[in-house]
């Protein structure tokens, strides 16, 4: 019979004792630290059962964690990508450019670039920033952008071109499976200046003689290839393990849409499989849920994994579709009232009512995409928004859906017993013994 040699079998008992599971998707925290009520005031952080605690300010993640490695480079340690420290912010690029450019480009030596995905780009995202969006001002040194300026050179857009302030959009790779606005091809991008995510244009838009293509700036990335991959078990008890980023997941949703504050007591009070700990998901880890590869367009789902349960809404035009759900995170502006407004994850269409160029009735279509990250007001009444908000009239529907989240505390796969100790003991003991007798002068292991 063939046997192992005794280095071999000494390996594998010992392996067999010290396996462990390693985390392969880290979500990195938001950064955010101060906490808020309603009303958009700034509060002290809120005792365990007081109104609003729970939020993404009293939960703090895996930080991040950044090397400048001096050479236009800088590697999250967390993430294991290395990123472009300064992006080009003379020429902006079109998506097309963007992917393209990467196959040239060249930097500290590594020429494997590539333009990041939506989940990439987005694990850069900090909650520190405050958006500037309708803020009279013009000096951008008194802004804040949601990265970390610290180690990634920013820029806030040139007004002197025609820019808005909040143009620091960039590209990712990641490819919306349905169309936004009129049928428009789109690709998902993340704005630095304001901390959202949405879908812009990859083609030329714009009426006959006046179109246009989008441009954005570009962020190039590379390594760890693997980054960003669910691994989701079905526990079997209403909760979901996703085993790469070491959350559990609550498997129905709330089924019901609720207020901020509504929101942050359901998950602090809920009690499920036995878990008392849920909370309400910050924007990163929420966003880490999403499958670009879905749409209620394309695949009559939500933007999520089938194997969790989401409840479908009738919309603003009175057609199925999906809820928006709710952060814990705030997304804090320049306003009186900075607070006011709570980061959701869409995962139906992101919708918005558009007015025709030439005029008349607004028209409901989806102008962000599945999988984009807006802001909804944490109180009040949607009624008081009938053409929605901002530039291209995202709906406002302030009672948001909730899927909460709890840490898992990750153990080791084969815990050793006494027995397996000492079995690695014993072959080690072999080992070290046939070392020596293999070391005297004339031994041969057939004598």
């Amino acid at each position: 019979m063939h046997r192992a040699p005794i280095a071999v079998v000494a390996a594998i008992a010992l392996c067999s004792c010290v396996q462990t599971t390693a985390q392969d998707y880290v979500v990195i925290d938001t950064g955010q630290s101060l906490c808020y009520d309603d009303t958009g005031t700034e509060i002290t952080c809120p005792t365990e059962g007081s109104p609003f605690h729970g939020q993404d300010a009293q939960y703090h993640g895996i930080q991040p964690t950044y090397v400048d490695h001096g050479d236009g480079t800088i590697t999250d340690t967390n993430t294991g990508l290395m990123w472009q420290q300064t992006p080009d912010f003379v020429n902006k690029s079109t998506h097309a450019q963007a992917l393209g450019g990467a196959a040239s480009f060249n930097l500290a030596g590594h020429t494997d670039w590539r333009l990041p995905s939506i989940k990439e780009l987005y694990s850069l995202i900090d909650f520190r920033g405050i958006d500037p969006s309708g803020w009279a001002g013009t000096d951008t040194s008194l802004l804040t952008p949601f990265i970390d300026t610290a180690y990634f050179d920013f820029a806030y857009g040139d007004e002197s071109v025609g820019d808005r302030i909040i143009d620091a959009q960039y590209w990712s790779s990641t490819e919306y499976v349905s169309t936004t606005m009129n049928g428009d091809a789109t690709a998902f991008g993340v704005n630095f200046a304001d901390g959202r995510i949405k879908g812009y244009p990859t083609q030329p838009i714009g009426p006959p003689g006046q179109q246009f293509t989008k441009s954005s700036f570009v962020r190039y990335v590379r390594g760890n290839t693997a980054f960003a991959l669910n691994n989701f078990v079905d526990n079997g008890d209403g909760t979901v393990t996703d085993r790469a980023t070491n959350l559990m997941w609550q498997q129905d949703d709330s089924a019901a849409g609720l207020s901020w504050q509504q929101a942050l007591a359901y998950a602090e009070d809920l009690t499920l499989a036995g878990h008392d700990d849920w909370r309400l998901p910050n924007a990163k880890e929420l966003q880490a849920l999403v499958d670009y590869t879905r749409s209620p367009d394309t695949t009559a789902s939500p933007a999520i994994d089938p194997i969790f349960n989401t409840s479908p809404i009738v919309d603003e035009g009175g057609a199925s579709n999906y809820p928006f759900f709710w952060a814990s995170t705030t997304d804090a502006n320049m306003s009186a009232s900075p607070g006011q407004w709570g980061a959701y994850v869409a995962f139906g269409e992101a919708l918005g009512w558009m007015q025709p160029p030439t005029g008349g009735p607004y028209v409901l279509m989806d102008v962000h995409g599945a999988g984009a990250q807006r802001s909804d007001p944490k109180s009040g009444d949607p009624a008081n928004w009938p053409n929605g908000n901002g530039p291209q009239g995202d709906v406002v529907r302030i009672f948001n859906y909730v899927r909460v989240v709890r840490d898992v505390v990750q153990e080791p796969e084969s815990v050793p017993t006494v027995g397996e100790w000492g079995l690695a003991a014993f072959a080690l003991l072999i080992l070290t013994a046939g070392s020596l007798m293999s070391s005297r002068p004339g031994y041969h292991p057939s004598h």
